[in-house]
Formats: structure tokens, sequence, C-alpha cells
């Protein structure tokens, strides 16, 4: 007898949402209006991190194709304090929390898992604070990511009350009424876009 596989709703509605994100986003206009987007986004980004001037170490990500380029801010960031440290997400494993290695604007690169780069030298630290990229969020600051839970596994890892305080970086084309949610999904602390902070 050949069993069925239990279908997740709230995954299949995950996954098709996911697709319509990555369309709007694609399709978001010209060059030079993207050019605009991003510099408004990199604006209300720098607001909401001066918002935690105590923060000593920032988590960012290095930006897949259509995904918001953070290194200026982190650049300008780094620069106002000798003590801060920025620092890039590592894949582990893939059942893993993410860890988290130091980088600087002229940090050497080495190819890491999914062909992202990552910081040649494997300096860990751990983030304070940490920018999240979102294609989708809601009301509530619920992220919708790209399936691969990453993100949900590391957030969950630091709930021992080390959680960081995190910061969703998504354009105005990823806003939903309300995303599916699961029993894991975890709300962010901020989420800005080029129009605004959330």
């Amino acid at each position: 007898m050949i069993q069925s596989i239990a279908r997740n709703p709230v995954m299949e509605g995950k996954s098709a949402l996911r697709a319509n994100l990555l369309a709007s986003r694609d399709a978001q206009g010209s060059p030079a209006d993207q050019a605009t987007r991003n510099e408004a986004l990199g604006r209300h980004l720098a607001e909401a991190m001066s918002r935690y001037p105590a923060v000593p170490c920032v988590g960012f990500y290095w930006p897949l194709t259509g995904e918001f380029d953070a290194r200026d801010v982190l650049t300008i960031w780094l620069a106002c304090k000798a003590s801060r440290t920025a620092a890039l997400p590592v894949v582990v494993g893939t059942h893993e929390p993410l860890a988290f290695h130091a980088w600087e604007p002229k940090a050497a690169m080495k190819t890491g898992r999914y062909r992202i780069p990552v910081p040649a030298a494997e300096r860990v630290v751990t983030p304070e604070l940490l920018l999240i990229p979102c294609l989708g969020f809601d009301a509530e600051r619920y992220r919708l990511g790209y399936g691969g839970g990453y993100y949900d596994r590391t957030l969950a890892f630091w709930e021992d009350g080390r959680k960081p305080v995190t910061i969703g970086v998504a354009f105005e084309s990823g806003r939903c009424g309300a995303l599916p949610r699961e029993p894991h999904d975890i709300p962010l602390d901020v989420v800005v876009t080029e129009a605004s902070i959330y």
C-alpha cells in the first residue's frame, strides 16, 4: 500500500507567494528607478541602525541578485567607530544555525555554500544586531525568505537570551497584508524599505 505524503498548506502557500514576490521584485522598473529605491533604502537602513548606537557587531548578508546591497551602509557604519565589527553569515550545515565570520570592506573572500562569498579569514563573531533579507513581510513584521530556514534556525538557537536585534531589509513590493505562518516563525524587530521604517 502506497502511503500518501502529508500536504502542508502553509508551505505550499509560502512557495506560491515566494514565486509571486520574486516576479514582482524583478519587475520593479528601470535601472535608474532601482538606483533611486536603493538610495532611499540605504538612508532608512542607516537611520534604523543609528537607533542602536551601543551595538558593537552587526551581521548582514552578501546580496543575491535583486537584493539590496548593504555593504556601503556597513562600510560607513564601521568607519564611525574603530571598535565596531561587521560579519557575514556562513552556512556550516544544511540543518544547522548560521555561523558569522568577521568582515571588513577590503576583506579577502572565498566561495562558500551555494556559491555565496564568505570571508576567507574564518574569525567567528556573534552579532548583536542582524540585518536579514526579506522577499516579503507583513504588518506584524513576519518575514518570508527563500525557504531554506537558516535564519529561523539561527534565531531559535539564540533564543537563550542572546537573540540579536533583527532588522529586515526589503522592498515595498514585498509588503503583504498577512503572511502564512508556522509555529517556529519569529517576527522581526524592525523592517526597512525604500519607503519607510516599520
